[in-house]
């Protein structure tokens, strides 16, 4: 699944806290570019498994993922 997938190539370099994170812009574009697949992913989850996992936000995942895409202008890497 594409969501596990990114997550565990986030988790690669996340690890390595967020001084490393914050100075290394490969890292920051790995991580935003792994975000974005996430996000976009979350809108082919069918609506009957979204509904039996309504513990997750899944509305705030795909519009984090269109900030990250349209108005990356607005990041706070602090936030991220």
């Amino acid at each position: 699944m594409d969501i596990e997938e990114a997550i565990i190539r986030i988790e690669k370099y996340a690890i390595k806290g967020k001084e490393v994170f914050m100075q290394d812009e490969l890292i920051q574009t790995w991580i935003l570019y792994n975000l974005q697949i996430i996000g976009e992913a979350v809108r082919t989850i069918s609506q009957n498994f979204k509904n039996s996992h309504n513990n997750i936000q899944w509305n705030d995942i795909a519009d984090f993922r269109n900030l990250l895409v349209h108005e990356y202008f607005r990041l706070d890497l602090e936030i991220i």
